[in-house]
């Protein structure tokens, strides 16, 4: 015949694992859903850091297009350059002055590494509608 404490004991301890099991099963979806919406924080912290990033690139690029009087739209290519460049049979250092910078400018301009200011975009369309004779008599120029 069992023993009546530990009849009592075992249902002591089985109605405590029933009310421990549904305090806890609370809390698993209150983990569950604080853990989902953390990661959804995250996602829209990364999203909008993204998004700084971008608009902090867009305005530095904006900043010189941004003044009015400019006047029309000077495209740039680093390929073009440095195919009007050969056309003209100018060195770096002689396009620079041309252009009014410095050949290593011309260089990294041409390699891509850098854009060429706005001051300088104006003498480089000029390049694309001069000849050879034009270039050499504008560098003898310069050089006087």
């Amino acid at each position: 015949m069992p023993n009546i404490a530990s009849i009592l004991k075992a249902e002591i301890a089985r109605v405590a694992r029933k009310e421990v099991r549904g305090e806890l099963q609370s809390l698993k979806k209150a983990t569950a859903s604080y853990r989902s919406e953390i990661a959804q924080l995250k996602r829209r912290a990364q999203a909008l850091e993204q998004q700084v990033k971008r608009l902090g690139k867009g305005r530095v690029r904006a900043a010189p297009e941004a003044q009015p009087d400019e006047g029309p739209h000077l495209r740039f290519s680093a390929k073009g350059l440095a195919s009007q460049r050969r056309r003209l049979g100018l060195s770096a250092e002689a396009c620079g002055a041309l252009v009014g910078a410095t050949g290593q400018s011309v260089y990294k301009w041409e390699s891509g590494k850098i854009r060429p200011r706005a001051r300088h975009l104006p003498a480089i369309a000029a390049l694309r509608k001069m000849g050879r004779r034009e270039a050499a008599a504008r560098l003898a120029e310069l050089r006087r």
